[in-house]
């Protein structure tokens, strides 16, 4: 982030070939890598509540260990592919020593879109309408059992109605917060051929910071509804993680 707002400010580029480099490189790595981790979870939370019991046999940590680093194997090479395909490796570090971009071509623009944002974006989407479901058919049984066993479940009721609210709440601003980070970037990476070379550099360049703010956003999001999430941020922040006490502090 901080050489992408650097780039956003400046007209050339002061911080070498190799940081260059290194910049484009994790500018697909970590968005691409990102953007799976989260689809990754959509599957995690729609398996542990569509079958717990399969979920608890078999997702052990072990085996999703396993998973995240083949996401971040996967995204290395896809996002070396890119580069070395657009010739980045090659040329492009060569063509001027204050300029630092990167070209990518039609096809691989929209092999990125499709890899990176339509085909995560749509897993997500159903999987999260799936949870969903789920969570108000289980909010719906736990009204149904409290209203048989007890004579005040009208007023009981309303705690999971409460619950369900924040959660979809919670939900659909973090959703939608995603998508309005996300989307303008991989829209405007589709599309070079139909705007101007000097405009469509400009657009790219602030549509990817606010792609790389999502990632600022989503803890903001959550501190301001969770407070177990604040207590746990003032831990991590303050180092009482790291003592021994740590491990059996009260933060619900």
């Amino acid at each position: 982030m901080p050489l992408q707002f650097v780039s956003l400010i400046e007209s050339c580029w002061f911080f070498g070939a190799v940081a260059c480099a290194f910049f484009n490189f994790v500018s697909f790595h970590l968005p691409t890598a990102s953007v799976h981790i989260v689809a990754l979870i959509a599957v995690d939370r729609c398996m542990a509540l569509s079958d717990p019991f399969f979920y608890f046999k078999k997702i052990t940590v072990n085996l999703v260990i396993i998973i995240a680093t083949l996401d971040w194997v996967f995204s290395l090479v896809y996002s070396f592919a890119l580069l070395y395909c657009n010739g980045f490796f090659t040329h492009a570090l060569t063509l001027c020593p204050y300029t630092c971009l990167i070209a990518v071509d039609v096809i691989w623009s929209w092999v990125d879109f499709v890899v990176v944002f339509a085909l995560p974006c749509s897993i997500m989407f159903v999987l999260y309408l799936i949870i969903f479901a789920i969570a108000k058919r289980h909010a719906n049984a736990i009204r149904a059992a409290n209203s048989q066993g007890n004579p005040n479940a009208r007023q009981n009721n309303n705690v999971p109605k409460r619950s369900e609210r924040k959660a979809a709440k919670v939900l659909g601003i973090l959703v939608s917060v995603f998508l309005l980070c996300v989307v303008p970037y991989y829209i405007a990476s589709v599309i070079p051929g139909s705007i101007n070379a000097e405009i469509f550099e400009e657009v790219l360049n602030i549509t990817s910071a606010l792609l790389y703010l999502n990632s600022l956003f989503n803890p903001i999001i959550y501190a301001l509804f969770y407070p177990w999430f604040r207590k746990c941020m003032k831990i991590i922040l303050s180092c009482q993680i790291c003592s021994p006490s740590s491990s059996v502090m009260h933060v619900m």
